[in-house]
């Protein structure tokens, strides 16, 4: 997003700590490393990871996200992922209620596009996408897909040794050349002022549908609540990607979200 001046974080919110694991210590099996990183897969689910070499192609799923949300509404429209189910394609600002009464909407819209479809373009295997996903679909978001993919089979093989499991066990249910749910996500999350911004959430709580989240966030927004709390604390923005474990739910999942222009960057498999 070149020219983007991002807000500062908030020092008026509570926030949450993150472990900060070191990709190429992990990439290496430096015994340290990996404990710090089962520490925190297994107690708060979420921390850091720095060292990934994956800054580029987020950098550029960024930029992909901010010329698609720049599309007329109409065009984007074209491309919606309806209500049957698929996640796979454009959903609008509103779609989805953020609490059990349905009084509250989400305030973002986002993008996904299947992890199959951007490394068989240009043959379509799930659906089609705006223009300006297919323009950056060989040089931006497969690019983003094989890294990322690369990032989660090297931690997966670090959770199939510490789950006594055989090796590539984990990898093998979220192999890349087989069909899934698998997705990259571009977000943007409308600016919003006062009570609103304080009390009503951008998106619902939920937990992600994969076994490894990779969210790169550059302004902050994403919430969890601790074990043993009954209230969402903030994690700070870094310049470094937050990623999430499900140990139950086989397969993964990265996004890219925003403020007015994406902010965060994710893949599902």
């Amino acid at each position: 997003m070149p020219g983007t001046t991002l807000p500062p974080f908030p020092d008026d919110v509570r926030t949450h700590p993150l472990l900060i694991i070191d990709y190429n210590l992990i990439k290496a099996r430096d015994t340290e490393e990996v404990n710090r990183l089962w520490k925190a897969a297994t107690t708060l689910g979420f921390w850091y990871l720095k060292n990934h070499g994956v800054d580029q192609e987020v950098s550029d799923m960024f930029d992909m996200g901010a010329e698609t949300m720049a599309l007329p509404l109409e065009e984007r429209m074209k491309f919606e992922r309806g209500d049957n189910g698929q996640s796979f394609g454009y959903k609008r600002v509103g779609a989805q209620a953020v609490d059990a009464s349905g009084k509250f909407v989400d305030n973002i819209e986002f993008v996904n596009i299947s992890k199959d479809d951007a490394l068989a373009y240009p043959q379509v295997i799930h659906i089609t996408y705006p223009s300006t996903a297919n323009a950056r679909m060989e040089n931006t978001i497969a690019p983003f897909v094989r890294k990322a993919l690369d990032v989660t089979y090297v931690i997966l093989k670090i959770f199939d040794d510490k789950l006594g499991l055989p090796e590539g066990t984990l990898e093998s249910l979220n192999a890349m050349e087989d069909l899934s749910g698998c997705e990259a996500r571009c977000t943007r999350s409308l600016p919003r002022q006062g009570e609103a911004a304080a009390e009503t959430p951008s998106l619902g709580p939920h937990t992600d549908f994969g076994s490894l989240s990779f969210l790169h966030n550059r302004l902050g927004g994403l919430q969890v609540m601790p074990p043993g709390h009954d209230e969402w604390s903030y994690i700070r923005n870094s310049p470094f990607p937050v990623m999430q474990f499900a140990i139950l739910q086989m397969h993964c999942i990265f996004s890219a979200e925003a403020s007015c222009n994406p902010a965060f960057t994710e893949l599902c498999t």
